[in-house]
């Protein structure tokens, strides 16, 4: 039995002494446990998105980094996630970056807004054209975050209403929950938006505290159960063309993982992005059958609404450029990018309609 005892206290020596040789190998590596608040309480951000990505973190690195995802209200408000992770009340957030436009407005840049591009140009402008780099850049000087793309969606329908819209008289005085650039933008159309938390929604529109309410894609939204409360569904989405949802992580928590788990987290970050685009996309098409089923109408808006809305958000753009060295910064790179891109639809669409 001494003999055992002492072998066993051998062995474990040296697999520390390993480990300590071996800075970078997995024996190394130290476990880690983290929280993440989510700036939502279910439906597929959370489901594909914030718990999909921590799934896949926990494969990923062999079960050293698990993250366990707390829905909107238990962590932190759904509106403060990126203030709750600074601040090291969680880890890590699941939010999107247009909540943060009051702080600075740079960040529907990133997060979308009416006069973004669609969802594949954000996808190559982020990943090959440079604009990763200026996400993560801008998020630690002015939010003191590490910060990533996570889950990204295809256009989204524009309102789920309980009033037919179609029209720019329709939208006079229309009281509807939206948030980021479009809180603005909108007014330019006549309407009268307000902002709340994902979790009061429902309650405000079944109650006709609001009119109509805009969300997420025709997919998506399929959970929500506004279709139920709201026979109108309005779409396209020229509020929001893309939208890109971020991971933010605190520096200090990010600071205690190894170079290699850093880097696991970052695909998984990029895989749940692309895989979420994918996804929604093919079940965008389906949709559009389960609302006629289950009795909504869908109107598509005027092409006059759609001009106009993509010309009061580029106008919106440059005006908030003229203040903003930030936004003036990421504006022009977008605008670049745009550039470069302005004949694709000759060499990458082939008319079938």
């Amino acid at each position: 039995m001494n003999v055992i005892r002492r072998l066993t206290t051998i062995g474990a020596v040296a697999v520390f002494a390993l480990g300590v040789a071996l800075p970078n190998g997995a024996l190394a590596e130290a476990k880690h446990k983290w929280k993440m608040a989510a700036s939502w309480g279910g439906g597929p951000l959370m489901e594909i998105g914030a718990k999909a990505f921590a799934s896949k973190v926990k494969f990923l690195t062999d079960g050293r980094l698990e993250i366990k995802v707390f829905p909107s209200g238990q962590l932190s408000k759904g509106l403060e996630v990126r203030s709750a992770v600074a601040k090291g009340v969680a880890e890590a957030g699941h939010t999107w970056m247009g909540y943060d436009w009051g702080k600075d407005k740079t960040t529907v840049l990133f997060g979308g807004y009416a006069g973004s591009m669609d969802s594949e140009r954000m996808l190559h402008w982020i990943y090959e054209a440079g604009g990763l780099e200026l996400w993560r850049q801008f998020n630690d000087e002015k939010f003191g975050v590490v910060s990533m793309p996570m889950f990204i969606r295809t256009a989204e329908a524009f309102l789920h209403s309980r009033k037919p819209v179609r029209t720019l008289d329709d939208l006079n005085g229309l009281k509807f929950r939206t948030a980021g650039a479009w809180l603005a933008i909108s007014k330019g159309l006549g309407a009268a938006p307000v902002t709340m938390p994902g979790g009061e929604v429902f309650a405000a529109l079944e109650r006709g505290a609001i009119d109509a309410t805009e969300w997420g894609t025709l997919y998506e939204n399929k959970s929500t159960g506004f279709h139920k409360i709201a026979k109108y569904v309005i779409i396209p989405g020229i509020h929001q063309p893309t939208a890109p949802f971020e991971l933010v992580i605190n520096k200090k928590a990010w600071g205690k993982l190894s170079k290699r788990d850093q880097e696991l987290v970052e695909l998984a970050a990029k895989l749940v992005t692309f895989e979420t685009w994918t996804r929604i996309g093919h079940e965008d098409a389906k949709a559009l059958e389960f609302y006629k089923k289950a009795g909504n109408e869908i109107i598509v808006l005027d092409a006059a609404v759609q001009k106009k809305g993509k010309q009061l958000g580029v106008a919106w753009a440059k005006e908030q450029a003229k203040t903003n060295p930030w936004f003036d910064k990421v504006l022009k790179h977008q605008l670049q990018f745009e550039k470069l891109w302005s004949q694709a639809r000759h060499y990458r669409n082939v008319i079938s309609e």
